[in-house]
């Protein structure tokens, strides 16, 4: 089976669509509301300690693990941890530990996607909104055409079902001919689009008031505001890491087992942080929130996740070149969120070539089909309801998209870090150019990331019990009762499919691995 597998053609191919991987809407999307919202200076002290203690040892543990599985023929999450689970623990509990992977993987794969690629629609519809001047008339009310926007049912589906198209294509053409290549075109573009949008923020200069310039937004940034630094912001940090390099996903993993068995890990993995956060720290923070200050001030970075599609459409249009420079932004966006939803695309192919031995192009389509499927409700809720409050989105993302992501790293670390124990270390050292050091291995990965998680683990569950999230009819809803069954339907399609998730992976591992786990013993070992 491993000998049929698909490698990366090249290193630089790799890093760039592992990069890809981590570099999306995370970055330009997310990334400058949530600094904007949590006190810019005040939310990088706490977000630059969260890259140290636990992106990139996590980072190296997703890897790890991607590797190890890959050497077995798996590309998915469920046997990878039970494979490195079962050297520290029975092979009985090492499947149960397997099969709550696979069941996290699975619901990130398929419903954060499911909302993640429409929000992708939307930056290749406001593309074309710019360029052809859609709200360019100043009597437009940009708020209003975006609610607008997503209420049109032409509009919202033709440029979703484009997206999938595309990524379905990608996926379906293999790891070196799909993947690898686009990531060669779309990851420098994203680069020069960033740069050519950064050098016409720096010379903005004051439009509007003398103190609102670039050079003010970016001091917003930079300046470290301890008096304002609260667990809101470090929690907001902490989640922002997880999201922007792609972790706790599986998706790294599946990305990983393509490589070969002395491919260097480490090397490749501080890369992937390194572009990751050259693309969010410098690029999307140098762009979204400096124009923000210079054309709204303060004030305009209260927009939250209106930022991208209130307030700088509002900017672009009163700007010089606005349209031009306007268009750049959206497309930036769209490649960005493209070479993150390709690879949980491709954790869907890989389940259904590995599970049922399905051709990569027939996959693909059926993974097209079930993100129409569970897309579906993300369309549709908007346009029946006559709002534009996302309730199923938000309730998706607050489990999926936040909390859940940070109980599957937790899983991950104590597996690779106490389960492997100084395997892992073995393991991750395997092929790498830079060594991980004993003391970095114990301190970090055993010990202090997990700890951390457990920290964010607590305090977000407080948060989410504070905040209503916990209640069958959650706080943000109770006003609003039309809304109530679109949450409702979230919780059931996410139950339902952390079910199949969790029946797939240890049905699966019982396939492969039955005679160990009946007889209680490692068996199968491959070097």
């Amino acid at each position: 089976m491993t000998e049929k597998r698909e490698n990366w053609g090249s290193k630089l191919g790799l890093i760039l669509a592992m990069a890809g991987n981590a570099v999306g809407l995370g970055n330009f999307w997310r990334y400058p509301y949530q600094a904007a919202k949590n006190g810019g200076g005040a939310f990088m002290i706490p977000y630059f300690a969260a890259l140290i203690l636990l992106g990139i040892p996590l980072m190296l543990v997703e890897w790890n693990q991607g590797r190890y599985g890959g050497k077995y023929g798996h590309g998915t999450l469920g046997p990878m941890v039970y494979l490195q689970a079962r050297e520290g623990t029975s092979p009985k509990i090492a499947r149960i530990l397997g099969g709550l992977a696979g069941a996290l993987a699975l619901g990130v794969t398929v419903l954060l996607n499911s909302y993640y690629n429409h929000i992708i629609g939307w930056t290749l519809g406001y593309a074309y909104e710019t360029a052809s001047g859609g709200y360019m008339d100043k009597a437009i009310n940009t708020g209003e055409y975006f609610v607008k926007y997503i209420q049109n049912p032409f509009k919202v589906v033709l440029f979703w079902i484009i997206a999938l198209a595309i990524l379905a294509f990608a996926v379906m053409r293999g790891i070196q001919k799909g993947i690898e290549a686009w990531a060669k075109f779309m990851m420098p573009t994203i680069y020069v689009f960033g740069i050519i949008l950064i050098i016409r923020t720096l010379t903005l200069g004051s439009p509007i008031k003398p103190e609102w310039t670039p050079i003010a937004g970016l001091d917003f940034i930079w300046s470290p505001r301890w008096q304002d630094l609260n667990w809101t912001s470090a929690l907001a940090a902490a989640g922002q890491i997880f999201f922007t390099l792609s972790l706790g996903m599986g998706i790294i993993q599946n990305y990983a087992s393509y490589l070969k068995p002395e491919d260097d890990i480490v090397l490749s993995g501080l890369a992937t942080v390194s572009l990751n956060e050259l693309a969010e720290v410098i690029l999307g923070g140098t762009i979204a929130i400096p124009i923000t200050y210079t054309f709204l001030g303060p004030e305009g970075l209260k927009s939250g996740v209106g930022l991208s599609f209130i307030a700088l459409p509002n900017i672009f249009r009163e700007m010089a070149g606005g349209r031009i420079f306007g268009t750049f932004w959206f497309l930036l966006l769209f490649f960005a969120g493209f070479t993150s939803a390709i690879a949980m695309y491709n954790y869907l192919v890989a389940l259904f070539e590995e599970e049922v031995g399905m051709p990569r192009k027939t996959g693909s389509v059926l993974v097209f089909l079930i993100y129409i499927l569970f897309g579906l409700p993300v369309a549709l809720e908007p346009i029946l309801t006559k709002t534009a409050e996302l309730a199923y989105l938000t309730e998706l993302d607050n489990w999926v998209g936040s909390y859940l992501l940070v109980v599957l790293g937790l899983l991950e670390v104590i597996v690779t870090g106490w389960l492997l124990g100084i395997k892992g270390l073995e393991e991750m050292n395997k092929g790498s150019f830079w060594k991980v050091s004993k003391a970095f291995y114990n301190i970090f990965i055993q010990f202090l990331t997990p700890i951390t998680i457990i920290i964010l683990l607590v305090f977000s569950t407080k948060d989410y019990i504070k905040a209503g999230y916990f209640k069958w009819i959650p706080s943000f809803v109770e006003k609003t009762p039309e809304l109530v069954p679109w949450v409702l339907l979230a919780r059931f399609v996410m139950l339902f499919i952390l079910i199949v998730g969790f029946t797939q992976a240890y049905k699966n591992i019982g396939r492969k691995y039955g005679k160990e786990i009946q007889e209680g013993k490692v068996l199968v070992r491959r070097g």
